[in-house]
């Protein structure tokens, strides 16, 4: 083979990746769009108890998180008749406890409780914060919510009317409905806007994309409803459970202990009701609200390079391809290929390709925030996009050549299929 054939042949594979890509991000764009400007009143919000599945709220807490409050007081608020809230910490000295009261006082009608005391099955802290309300939920239907999280009062109602639908568009039935993150920023750190800037634009096009062609299991577990009872004949293994052999020694552990073991055990069990149960996921109209507070740059780096070495041991193929699909290294593929096939300028091409993937970024963001970004935010928002644009790669290499992470203060050993192990030092 010449080396302009070769040439030719390597620009035709990157003009196809290129194409591929766009058409992923347009998908994210015009999905948001539909989805998101436009959340209408579910039945369920006006309809009484007895016409309404029953629904245990489990919130895990540790510390006072940012925008705690009102994180946890929009949990009382929602328009929905039949459900209740349990809170669960590891400490009695837990200083979330005295905001837990104080809104328990405040909303006496409803029903509320709050469970002292972890049961540990393994490093992961919120796993074992959450098996003993895991267990004491009086309803089948579980909404785990992070104590970062602040949803709108329709949530739960319009959530529930995707979890009992019928199917997905593919024929399986919905075992999952989760929501994608919003970020809000109260403090004009440059962590903070530059997590905000990830969150709502990239990431979010991303999510929704992937998550409407339903070709795998991708969830964030900020927020996610499910039901115990598929929860329960889950073991982690991802082997279809017609499959899985029948243990002859050690007893294999099943329900949500068995993912203990995984840092990310939200998207191990998103992964598992898909795999071992053939179940599938889907979105509601919400988002899951999530003031990010202070953080400064050193913690948006290490958080996202955290998080990138735990996808590393569960999706190992998709981790690699990751700096492919950001914008900068795909505006190079994108100009190689259309100057060698097209004869197409690369400055020109380098121009019409920021324009476009900032416009498409912005509207994703106008389409899941419900409003724009404003005259006043316009400015900050650039340049925060901008950093996290040219930051995504230094990143990823730094989150691809090391296994350790620290996660609340724990340093952990990130191993095969995204187990942890936690460090002694």
């Amino acid at each position: 083979m010449n080396q302009d054939a070769f040439v030719f042949g390597l620009s035709i594979v990157g003009l196809v990746w290129y194409l591929v890509l766009w058409s992923i991000s347009i998908l994210g764009c015009v999905t948001a769009r539909r989805r998101y400007r436009s959340r209408p009143i579910s039945p369920l919000s006006r309809a009484g108890a007895f016409n309404s599945p029953g629904v245990s709220i489990l919130r895990p807490l540790k510390g006072l998180d940012t925008n705690l409050y009102e994180n946890l007081e929009s949990t009382f608020k929602q328009e929905y008749s039949n459900y209740e809230i349990i809170f669960s910490v590891a400490d009695e000295n837990d200083q979330a406890l005295n905001v837990v009261h104080a809104l328990m006082n405040r909303y006496p009608r409803v029903k509320a409780s709050v469970i002292i005391g972890e049961e540990v099955v393994g490093v992961n802290p919120k796993v074992n914060n959450l098996m003993r309300p895991f267990r004491a939920a009086a309803n089948d239907i579980l909404w785990v919510l992070d104590s970062g999280v602040m949803v709108d009062p329709g949530t739960l109602a319009r959530s529930v009317d995707v979890l009992t639908g019928l199917s997905t568009r593919s024929g399986r039935k919905v075992a999952l409905v989760h929501h994608v993150p919003l970020a809000l920023v109260d403090e004009p750190k440059i962590g903070s806007r530059l997590e905000a800037a990830f969150l709502n634009t990239n990431h979010a096009k991303m999510y929704i994309a992937i998550n409407t062609v339903g070709i795998d299991s991708c969830v964030v577990g900020k927020s996610n409803l499910y039901r115990r009872s598929d929860i329960e004949r889950l073991n982690g293994s991802l082997v279809p459970i017609q499959s899985q052999p029948v243990s002859t020694q050690e007893p294999v552990k099943f329900g949500l202990a068995a993912f203990g073991r995984f840092l990310a055990e939200d998207n191990m069990i998103a992964s598992a009701l898909w795999h071992e149960l053939g179940l599938r996921h889907d979105l509601s109209c919400d988002v899951a609200r999530n003031v990010v507070g202070n953080m400064s740059f050193l913690d948006y780096i290490w958080r996202r390079v955290r998080w990138i070495r735990v996808r590393k041991r569960m999706v190992l193929a998709a981790t690699v391809l990751e700096p492919f699909t950001e914008s900068i290294m795909l505006c190079i593929i994108g100009a190689f290929a259309c100057r060698v096939l097209f004869a197409i300028p690369s400055s020109i091409f380098v121009v019409v390709h920021f324009a476009a993937w900032l416009c498409i970024d912005l509207d994703v963001y106008t389409s899941i925030a419900g409003r724009d970004i404003g005259k006043d935010g316009v400015f900050f928002f650039l340049l925060a996009w901008m950093a996290r644009e040219i930051l995504a790669f230094p990143i990823w290499l730094l989150g691809i050549v090391a296994d350790d992470v620290t996660w609340r203060g724990r340093k952990y050993t990130i191993m095969k299929n995204g187990e942890a192990r936690l460090c002694s030092t």
